[in-house]
């Protein structure tokens, strides 16, 4: 199906949440890009895995408060994240480990995990996937009980492009919450780290999530997890 313009604007997801989505390719297929803004305190915000930077989606997201925190959550998402640094200099870049040697051209002020982001107590859990070869690192917004997601699981419904189509229906992610093949093959280099984590995130008092590709999950969010993981937590 095909998108225009009219299709992504900042949206009000919750209290203090909005989020936005942006069109991307990957391998040949034809998805979306969520990027998530969280209010970390009265006027400060933080961006969670930026998308392409345009006038009216600055003045949006600028409306909404000041933007304090860039967060780049595995080394995947992170594409755009050099034009919001450039837009916001004196926000603090948050990023995992491995992506310097991905991204050699962007500051990180801070590793994930390494030390508590101060700004984040109280407001923002974070809670790093371990043995996920990804680097993924999820966030749990406290006041909004809303988890923030980037490839721990895919909702992308049904795309109508036929590669898309048929890429998401031979690696056991078209009209479902689910993990892409590949990435379950490929992915996990300790399992049992893994799954001491997703059931970590499973719980967390959550009431909705947003994901990486395909829109947010309301009530059904946490059983949707739980089903796209039983083969690890079962394993």
């Amino acid at each position: 199906m095909a998108h225009s313009a009219e299709d992504f604007s900042l949206t009000s997801l919750a209290d203090g949440v909005w989020i936005e989505s942006a069109p991307v390719q990957f391998l040949g297929m034809r998805l979306t890009s969520t990027m998530t803004v969280l209010r970390l305190s009265d006027a400060d915000l933080l961006v969670h895995s930026p998308i392409e930077l345009n006038a009216e989606r600055r003045a949006q997201v600028e409306a909404l408060g000041r933007v304090t925190h860039l967060y780049a959550p595995n080394l995947f998402h992170h594409l755009h994240l050099g034009e919001w640094i450039a837009a916001f200099p004196s926000a603090r870049v948050h990023a995992p480990e491995d992506l310097e040697k991905k991204r050699p051209d962007l500051r990180r002020d801070r590793i994930h995990r390494v030390s508590p982001e101060p700004a984040f107590a109280g407001v923002v859990d974070e809670l790093r996937v371990d043995g996920f070869r990804l680097g993924e690192t999820v966030l749990f917004h406290r006041t909004s009980r809303t988890l923030v997601l980037a490839d721990l699981v895919h909702n992308v419904g049904r795309p109508e492009h036929a590669w898309t189509k048929f890429y998401t229906r031979t690696m056991g992610f078209y009209d479902k919450v689910a993990l892409s093949r590949v990435i379950r093959w490929t992915a996990f280099s300790e399992r049992a780290a893994a799954r001491r984590s997703v059931d970590a995130i499973l719980s967390l008092p959550f009431e909705r999530v947003v994901v990486g590709h395909g829109p947010p999950l309301a009530a059904e969010g946490r059983d949707a997890i739980a089903s796209a993981y039983s083969w690890l937590r079962t394993s």
